[in-house]
């Protein structure tokens, strides 16, 4: 079974919660995870101008753009991206947008699918982006999979975690590690995300 693993990140941080998602995919048995990056829309100009940008750009610059080959052969998919003002980015809504061929044909109804998430602060639309971003994929047909309190790390987490799905909270300078816990609950739902894609299948 493929789980697709399909972001936009631009400092990194997405990009490294994407790795830690895919992780837990490949520790289910059947299960294999495919990361997939979404094209940038921020001028080439702009991102040459910063270097926390350039870094961000060239840390994940192996990772394959997405293509529609890929979502019509996954058989669950997740979804990461930063949140921008409590809610998705141009960059994956864009090429949300561009799957209006696959869902006339019904592609992903009864898949699974989920949000993750990063921001510079604990409130800084980590759960409205998830919910905002789990409309278009209800109206594609997916199955949601958000991450229970059975995972203790909800409780604990001094950083991100949402019951909506892993989440991230990178600091001001959007420079922050990802921590233990976050780690834990990113692998931790891409198990689920896994389980529950080979159930539905």
């Amino acid at each position: 079974m493929k789980v697709l693993v399909v972001y936009y990140s631009m400092y990194g941080n997405v990009y490294k919660m994407a790795k830690l998602v895919a992780e837990g995919i490949g520790e289910v048995a059947g299960a294999k995870a495919v990361v997939r990056r979404v094209p940038e829309l921020v001028p080439d100009s702009v991102i040459e101008s910063r270097d926390d940008l350039k870094a961000g750009r060239d840390m994940q610059h192996d990772v394959p753009l997405v293509t529609l080959d890929d979502f019509r052969e996954a058989d669950a998919i997740a979804f990461g991206t930063p949140t921008r003002y409590g809610n998705v980015t141009a960059q994956l809504k864009n090429q949300i947008d561009q799957l209006g061929g696959l869902w006339v044909e019904g592609v992903f109804e009864g898949k699974a699918a989920g949000v993750f998430t990063s921001s510079n602060t604990p409130h800084g639309g980590q759960e409205t982006t998830a919910l905002t971003l789990m409309a278009p994929l209800l109206h594609l047909g997916f199955v949601i999979v958000g991450l229970p309190y059975s995972n203790q790390e909800l409780f604990t987490t001094k950083g991100g975690g949402t019951p909506y799905g892993p989440s991230h909270v990178a600091g001001p300078d959007s420079q922050r590690d990802i921590d233990a816990d976050e780690a834990t609950l990113c692998r931790s739902w891409g198990r689920r995300l896994a389980q529950i894609g080979l159930k539905l299948r």
